[in-house]
């Protein structure tokens, strides 16, 4: 069964007229009464009776055609949904985004609600790895993290932007009037780092590695604005992105060396197909 031939059968019991249903629809008669047959016979069902040049609809007919204009309807209505989705009028986009980035991506956000308000947005805040795991289930229509391997064939990469790495003490903290400082320097700080899990953390440990450098790491917290109270102290500092820190009470002093510098990225799934809203987003993310 075709919408075509629905089209044609409701036309057809409009003007109880093969001859005049043809040229309204633009057909001939003979393509109009041959649909209309492959429909009756689909059906099982005689739709028209057939007295000479006139017809009428037989009580099937008359059934039938409730459901026929009803699929119809719902046939338009999709069509003006995939329309509206083109139009960014509607749809539904859902993001993962890791908690450093929380400050930057909450800015493009509110530009693009702005701009699109029909747009309904689920955003989810988690760990690298936890957020590479959902994505990789199809619960993301992509993820902005950090990434600098860009190593999976099957994930598609888009640069954001260069995050430098920081040290974060409070602003009373003699360390607030650095222009810079170096890993060594911090390695002897008391540190609160982000959690074991985040991927700040272990880019962290990879550099103090990589130095042969045993950071005093004094408690791990998986809550950047908690491990901003506990740097505001001033008995505490602690390492994250500089994308990351907008509090008043704490300054970002840069890490010295060549290796402090870490990839923003948008992930998606490379074969999934791309929403018009997914698209606009992420072009306002790179071009943020």
């Amino acid at each position: 069964m075709e919408l075509r031939q629905l089209r044609y059968f409701l036309k057809a019991k409009e003007l109880l007229n093969f001859t005049e249903a043809a040229k309204a629809l633009h057909i001939s008669q003979s393509t109009l009464s041959q649909q209309i047959k492959q429909l009756e016979e689909e059906l099982n069902v005689p739709l028209f009776n057939r007295v000479g040049k006139r017809i009428t609809l037989t009580e099937a007919g008359n059934l039938f055609s409730d459901y026929a204009l009803q699929s119809i309807s719902r046939a338009n209505e999709g069509l003006m949904l995939l329309q509206d989705l083109k139009n960014l009028n509607t749809g539904k986009i859902t993001i993962g985004v890791i908690y450093s980035m929380r400050i930057m991506f909450a800015r493009q956000l509110i530009r693009f609600a702005a701009q699109y308000p029909n747009i309904k947005i689920q955003v989810v805040f988690g760990t690298t790895k936890d957020l590479l795991e959902q994505l990789n289930m199809h619960r993301f229509d992509f993820i902005l993290t950090f990434n600098e391997e860009c190593s999976e064939s099957h994930l598609k990469y888009q640069t954001v932007l260069q995050s430098n790495m920081v040290l974060v003490t409070a602003r009373k903290s003699a360390l607030a009037q650095k222009a810079g400082i170096s890993l060594a320097e911090v390695a002897g700080l008391p540190l609160a780092l982000p959690f074991n899990g985040y991927s700040t953390i272990q880019f962290i440990e990879e550099s103090f590695s990589e130095k042969n450098l045993n950071p005093n790491i004094c408690m791990e917290i998986n809550d950047i604005p908690t491990l901003f109270e506990m740097v505001k102290t001033g008995n505490w500092h602690t390492i994250l992105s500089d994308t990351s820190v907008n509090d008043p009470e704490v300054t970002a002093v840069p890490i010295e060396g060549k290796n402090m510098r870490r990839t923003i990225m948008i992930i998606s799934l490379r074969h999934a197909y791309e929403k018009k809203a997914v698209k606009k987003f992420c072009e306002m993310l790179t071009s943020a």
